[in-house]
């Protein structure tokens, strides 16, 4: 009797671990396909907006319409339960003065959801991400700042932050690869320096490590996800900007010392392995 109920058992417990896996794979590969219909959707009506519109209406539609997008696929990622999110810090800067946003850079999904809380956000991007049919056209559009040649970034920089504009910046420059933060470029403190504004601090956290640097796009992760941004220290726009990157570090270091992330961050190898994938 009780060699079959410990049978029963364990039938019922792979039964219940195979369910899991399959619902991983269909959450997995769901939310990538909205993706890119999102994504090539937009892209399919900002190339002809991008040649037709005026620079000012275009780049308005551009941002409206890159946050609306994003925001339809973060509350998708909430829906089907891949993610547990907290982004609602992030509403509190809409209506508020020209400003740099700089927030650690834990996963590839930062900069999106981050574009979906706020409608005139300018993003300071790689070239490859132009030249991508996903989210070339959009981010044209859009007026986003390229990063390829250092003193045109600076300056398209400086002046969307004097028409009022946001400027997002992950001062990483990439995604975080140790923990708790990369050493930080100077493009931040310069920028913010030139266009006397100031740079508000974002914290992210990330409970797993879906889409940091060694994660691949078709890894299924575990789930789901805890992610949340929170508004850091405001930094005021910086007279002496090594002094100012000196702080920012040591300001980073502190708040993400125990971050979600510091479970995982820095452990490329376990990633690379999926020892975190269930």
């Amino acid at each position: 009797m009780q060699s079959s109920l410990m049978q029963s058992r364990s039938h019922t417990s792979r039964g219940s671990g195979l369910l899991n896996i399959v619902h991983g794979w269909a959450v997995l590969y769901s939310a990538l396909l909205v993706l890119a219909v999102v994504c090539l959707s937009w892209t399919l009506l900002a190339l002809p907006l991008y040649l037709l519109l005026p620079r000012r209406l275009g780049t308005i539609v551009g941002r409206r319409g890159i946050m609306g997008g994003f925001r339809l696929y973060a509350w998708y990622l909430s829906l089907i339960g891949m993610y547990r999110m907290d982004l609602r810090a992030l509403d509190a800067l809409r209506g508020g003065p020209a400003l740099i946003l700089a927030p650690n850079h834990p996963t590839m999904v930062d900069a999106l959801l981050i574009l979906a809380r706020h409608p005139n956000i300018a993003c300071v991007m790689k070239k490859e991400i132009l030249a991508n049919v996903f989210m070339g056209s959009g981010a044209r559009l859009a007026r986003f700042v390229c990063n390829e040649r250092p003193l045109q970034m600076i300056r398209e920089a400086v002046a969307e932050l004097g028409r009022g504009g946001i400027l997002l910046l992950f001062p990483e420059g990439t995604r975080s690869v140790q923990s708790p933060i990369n050493a930080l470029t100077a493009s931040v403190g310069v920028i913010a320096k030139q266009a006397a504004v100031p740079v508000q601090t974002l914290i992210i956290e990330a409970d797993t490590p879906y889409l940091a640097k060694g994660w691949t796009l078709f890894r299924r992760p575990a789930l789901p996800i805890t992610y949340r941004v929170r508004l850091g220290k405001r930094f005021a726009p910086p007279e002496d900007v090594r002094i100012f990157m000196a702080e920012l570090d040591a300001y980073y270091q502190a708040e993400l010392a125990d971050a979600a992330q510091a479970q995982w961050l820095g452990k490329v190898a376990d990633i690379g392995t999926g020892r975190r994938s269930p």
